[in-house]
């Protein structure tokens, strides 16, 4: 069984660097231009140091301001740039809410990333909006949404519960019951929209 999340800062993985961010928008950016435009395939080169880490990712897409897709893994026994290239292609072509991403769309999109950290399990009262994405799984069913979610539509702790349940599948007050387990995360989100660095054509 994972352990709670605690109150203290020590649930934070390591920071990423403004380096090594803009390094992960560039190889996402990279992967849909490629695969996308060029209909080619395209790995990056072997990475190193954070990047060369196992950590769940989502990669959001978005034009014009509104949604264009979203996917990602909470764990991946892949390099976190190796992940990123299949979850920004994924979220271009698999998102299942929309059509797949147009190669003339590509150069419109914003890209954003969300490093996650391991899911601990967390009891309602611990949950803080803003800073932790949930999971929740009851049986076959599992639902997930990341932290800004949260924030942006000004959720309180219960309406994020509701909604996450939800997205399971579930009733919305599956959360309270004691077959249904509560997991959360904390994620670094960052965006070309923050990036110092020109995006790669």
């Amino acid at each position: 069984m994972s352990p709670l999340f605690n109150s203290r800062a020590a649930e934070f993985p390591e920071s990423i660097s403004d380096d090594d961010k803009n390094a992960l928008l560039q190889i996402a950016r990279r992967s849909l231009a490629e695969t996308i435009v060029h209909g080619r395939r395209w790995q990056p080169d072997a990475p190193a140091g954070i990047l060369a880490e196992h950590r769940g990712v989502f990669v959001t897409l978005h034009l014009r301001g509104k949604l264009r897709g979203c996917v990602g893994q909470v764990e991946s026994n892949k390099s976190l740039a190796e992940t990123v290239v299949r979850c920004a292609i994924s979220a271009a072509r698999e998102d299942d809410r929309f059509d797949p991403v147009q190669s003339d769309e590509v150069p419109q999109l914003t890209i954003e990333i969300s490093v996650l950290s391991p899911p601990k399990q967390i009891t309602p009262s611990g949950i803080q909006i803003g800073t932790h994405g949930l999971i929740v799984e009851c049986g076959p069913f599992r639902g997930l949404l990341l932290p800004q979610v949260a924030t942006e539509r000004k959720w309180s702790a219960e309406k994020f519960l509701a909604e996450t349940c939800l997205k399971a599948g579930l009733p919305s007050d599956a959360w309270k019951s004691a077959e249904t387990k509560i997991l959360g995360f904390t994620a670094e989100i960052f965006s070309e929209n923050e990036a110092s660095a020109e995006p790669s054509k």
